[in-house]
């Protein structure tokens, strides 16, 4: 079987003596250079861009309404093609590219890498087609059973000849009674039956909104002891509101400020949020991240995309493609009657950008204003990132203070930097600049402070699985003391309960310190009890791991207590403390800054300690985990969610009860009719046997 392309328009495609011919999106094979249609196009395969921009919608496998920038690939890395590192230079089959930019004279390049079912769109068809089978434990004891009932049609059969033989019946005879037995012991109807309920179940639900692809997970349904939950657009609401800001001066941070216009107009942090974004105009409309909108909003400063005379606007000539400026000064200019080039005071042109990755929690842009000597570099990202690449004197005393205050009553916090460039780099020199020299030697300037909303819905759907003595658990890429903040108003952590963070930090060779563990308590005036369960016997020269003394706070008589841990910490704990991970994941609560792939490492976790596990997310950053769990429930209509055996058209987690219930309603049904096909064919199975006998003697 082969995946055709949903596209029937050809594509130019580069030759070995430099010439270009169109071929169609069926005969492309992996290598091929082909060219990106100014007007945009429809991806029939995985290409990765080598030349030029590309504004690409991957709502159809994401679930992101925004549209997203995708960059070439900087052709000086040394680094190995990997498509999930990758994945912001690749356009990926089944996606719609919008928008090209390129320049004057230029077309966007990009290299066929898989086609068919090797891209990512045809892993989806395939896991559809062929989904992994579940080791429900329904369906093995109904296995065995099966094979119990073929041993005894086994020995009916033997029991049968014999009699048949006995009164010297013929062997045709013989072979036809013995044949019934098997029918009548195994009934052929069994499978069938025991799909009733899974049908009437998967109707009922289709009904609600919430469709199923996989009608085999119903019954496992009504055994979930688990529901693992996303936190943004799954237990919060998906857009966020910009509260303030907190501006860094003479190191420290001081009060929020509402109000963007209080701030000076070329103040550092006010220019990084004008301008560290992915928005860009299509149709006369500003599309980007949510996020980013609010941000680019709250600045009140204009977002200008520079077009060519002829009116193609994917075309720019210049090296600065996007430029962004404050609206009150194009006001004054046109009030005053200013010359254009003083109003072009304020002006910042967006010259490269390194797009938001959720493995580096961070986006950066490089930015060059009309008056300035040298370029400068923002970035924006999650706080404790900024505060890693930024310079240690730039970094307030009170960083870590604030940031607890804040993130404790669940606003989401965001961190950012900026640096002034070497003054000798040039224009030229953009295509050929690396990340990681931009995101480094920050300078800290501020805080960013958002409001994100729980779901009226969720607080009463968590309180009734909490009641039904179901596990939840919440794992998201937020910051922790947010994320346990959201726990406490949606009733995931009942007040008075303790919430113990665990830290476990890895070896360091600098120090010749083991990896630990650090337990603490979320209570701030707490933070000086911290407990360190480290010590080393001095046995081994290598740093390899700390011994666990006591573990006391694992092992004693606290039913009233949670644990919370990162991301980071998870994976140094699968490496060094093997033996404590099914104890703190049973009573692990707040799972914080997770990567998409740690989300599906810690389904896979609780499935290992036999937790029949549901996982519920948007779809985003979810696909993982939802295919990896016993019941994935996606709340999201993008086309990957398919990929999860439930998809509701409501995004809320209403749907979770109701899909628990209809999978203990079809579990019972199913439950009852494999009794009653069973004792009706043993009952059958002895009378016949009787009437053999019976029959023989007459």
């Amino acid at each position: 079987m082969v995946l055709k392309s949903t596209t029937s328009e050809k594509f130019q495609v580069l030759l070995d003596n430099g010439e270009f011919a169109e071929r169609s999106p069926d005969s492309l094979v992996p290598g091929d250079v082909i060219v990106i249609p100014k007007h945009g196009c429809l991806m029939p395969c995985d290409a990765a861009l080598i030349e030029g921009n590309c504004i690409v919608n991957e709502g159809v496998l994401t679930g992101e309404s925004a549209p997203v920038t995708k960059v070439p690939l900087n052709g000086q890395d040394a680094e190995i093609f990997s498509g999930e590192e990758h994945k912001r230079h690749i356009l990926f089959h089944g996606t719609t590219v919008i928008q090209t930019r390129f320049y004057e004279g230029a077309r966007v390049l990009a290299v066929v890498c898989q086609t068919g079912f090797y891209t990512v769109k045809g892993d989806l068809v395939r896991s559809i087609l062929f989904p992994k089978p579940i080791g429900f434990k329904f369906y093995r004891d109904a296995l065995r059973l099966v094979g119990v009932m073929a041993v005894i049609a086994a020995l009916g059969m033997a029991y049968s000849t014999y009699i048949y033989w006995k009164h010297g019946e013929g062997i045709g005879l013989m072979i036809l009674r013995a044949l019934d037995l098997i029918t009548i012991v195994v009934p052929p109807a069994l499978p069938a039956a025991l799909t009733v309920g899974i049908v009437y179940s998967q109707r009922r639900l289709k009904k609600v909104g919430i469709f199923c692809i996989s009608p085999s997970r119903i019954n496992v349904c009504g055994k979930i002891k688990l529901v693992c939950f996303d936190k943004t657009g799954t237990l919060t609401e998906e857009g966020l509101d910009l509260m303030g800001v907190i501006p860094a001066v003479d190191g420290d941070l001081g009060p929020m400020v509402a109000n963007l216009a209080d701030l000076e107009r070329q103040d550092p942090l006010l220019v990084g949020m004008a301008s560290c974004h992915s928005l860009t105009m299509i149709d006369g409309k500003l599309n980007g991240d949510p996020l980013d909108l609010k941000l680019f909003e709250a600045t009140d400063w204009v977002f200008c995309e520079p077009r060519q005379d002829d009116g193609d606007s994917g075309a720019f000539d210049s090296l600065i493609p996007t430029t962004v400026f404050p609206k009150k000064r194009v006001e004054m200019n046109l009030r005053d009657g200013f010359e254009k080039e003083e109003g072009s005071d304020g002006h910042v042109g967006i010259v490269k950008q390194f797009p938001f990755s959720s493995g580096l929690q961070r986006m950066a842009v490089v930015t060059r204003a009309p008056d300035d000597n040298c370029f400068t570099a923002f970035v924006k990202g999650s706080p404790e990132k900024i505060v890693s690449l930024s310079r240690p004197d730039s970094v307030p005393l009170n960083f870590h203070k604030t940031l607890h205050f804040y993130a404790h009553q669940g606003f989401r916090v965001i961190a950012m930097g900026y640096r002034k460039l070497d003054p000798k780099l040039a224009f030229h020199q953009m295509a050929r600049l690396k990340r990681e020299a931009v995101e480094s030697e920050l300078t800290f300037i501020g805080l960013l402070i958002m409001r994100n909303n729980l779901k009226p819905e969720s607080a009463q759907v968590i309180g009734d699985l909490i009641a039904s003595d179901i596990k939840t658990v919440m794992v998201t890429g937020d910051n922790m003391l947010t994320a346990i903040s959201v726990g406490h108003d949606c009733g995931m952590i009942p007040k008075g309960d303790e919430v113990v963070i665990v830290d476990v930090l890895p070896p360091d060779e600098r120090t010749s310190s083991l990896a630990h563990i650090l337990w603490r308590s979320n209570d701030l005036a707490s933070s000086s009890s911290d407990v360190s369960l480290a010590e080393s016997d001095g046995s081994s020269s290598t740093p390899s791991r700390a011994i666990s003394a006591n573990e006391y706070l694992i092992t004693m008589d606290r039913p009233k207590y949670h644990f919370a841990m990162t991301g980071r910490s998870f994976s140094v704990l699968l490496q060094h403390f093997p033996e404590l991970v099914p104890k703190i994941m049973v009573r692990g609560t707040i799972f914080a800054r997770f990567s998409p792939e740690q989300k599906t490492q810690l389904v896979e976790k609780y499935i290992d300690l036999e937790y029949i596990t549901g996982m519920v997310g948007d779809g985003a950053n979810d696909c993982g985990a939802l295919k990896a769990a016993h019941a994935g429930i996606s709340l999201s209509e993008a086309e990957a969610s398919v990929a999860s055996p439930f998809t509701s058209s409501r995004n809320t987690i209403e749907c979770v009860p109701t899909v628990i219930k209809e999978g203990r309603c079809a579990l019972v049904t199913s439950f009852g009719i494999f009794k009653y096909m069973a004792l009706y064919s043993m009952v059958q199975f002895v009378a016949v046997l009787i009437l053999y006998e019976v029959c023989c003697l007459v």
